[in-house]
């Protein structure tokens, strides 16, 4: 992630409607599949922190984070937190078994060698361990978007699936996430790839921008009464990003 981006990227994600959504969804899974709060949790990609605040506010004791960016490390000990590390997703440096729970927003679309990572992921956990990944689906949704965020995929459903259970996980959970602006998404980044290219080189158009405080609201609310009813168990057949829950198996 370039610099420049990655501090326009720290300035929003504590309160733009998208980050505030799906940082509310995970943390719905996390207090779901690891309810005692003296699990030991590892953020994949923690950026400036926001989730792992989150977790420490309610009252999880052993929360770190990793992130492979310099950039945010510094702003998670800005922040006041201490147990942010700098170090690759695919190269953990950390002992076999050692957490319970291990969360990955938008990390996976960013890391060359995604089936490393996983078993990266799967090595770590203890048996009975669970991770939590979201990304960015449907490679017909690509844009400049994720050229500026530096992906090298988008992920149908059922590749993260196959995957996920290749590097030795049980999926508990698989669905995408949402659907609700899923169609205007999709029109907007269609229309974009016929619409003139910005005059400057080699700086591509994002979609992360501080939108006004009323549309904020709207579209956080919205994905809130979307969180609502997948909280419920519904499954969604697609949507903007695509989840799998996944269990590292315990020993027979």
């Amino acid at each position: 992630m370039d610099q420049d981006y990655e501090a326009k990227y720290h300035v929003l994600e504590d309160r733009h409607w998208w980050f505030r959504a799906r940082r509310d969804l995970v943390m719905s899974l996390v207090n779901h599949y690891s309810p005692k709060r003296s699990s030991r949790i590892l953020e994949i990609g923690c950026s400036s922190g926001a989730l792992m605040r989150r977790l420490a506010a309610q009252g999880y004791q052993s929360v770190m984070g990793i992130d492979v960016s310099e950039q945010a490390v510094a702003e998670c000990e800005r922040r006041g937190l201490g147990n942010a590390r700098l170090m690759d997703a695919q190269k953990l440096d950390f002992p076999d078994l050692s957490f319970d729970t291990l969360t990955a927003s938008d990390v996976l679309e960013h890391l060359e060698d995604d089936a490393r990572a996983l078993r990266e992921w799967h090595r770590v956990l203890k048996p009975g361990g669970v991770v939590i990944i979201f990304v960015p689906a449907f490679a017909g949704l690509w844009s400049e978007h994720d050229v500026a965020n530096h992906h090298f995929r988008r992920y149908e459903l059922n590749d993260l699936v196959e995957k996920a259970r290749a590097a030795g996980f049980v999926l508990e959970r698989r669905a995408y996430w949402n659907i609700a602006l899923f169609l205007p998404i999709a029109v907007v980044r269609r229309v974009r790839k016929f619409l003139p290219k910005r005059e400057t080189p080699g700086t591509p158009d994002s979609d992360l921008f501080p939108p006004p405080a009323l549309l904020n609201w709207l579209l956080y609310n919205v994905l809130r009464g979307e969180n609502a009813v997948f909280r419920r168990g519904w499954n969604f057949p697609f949507g903007v990003s695509a989840m799998v829950v996944g269990r590292k198996a315990t020993a027979l």
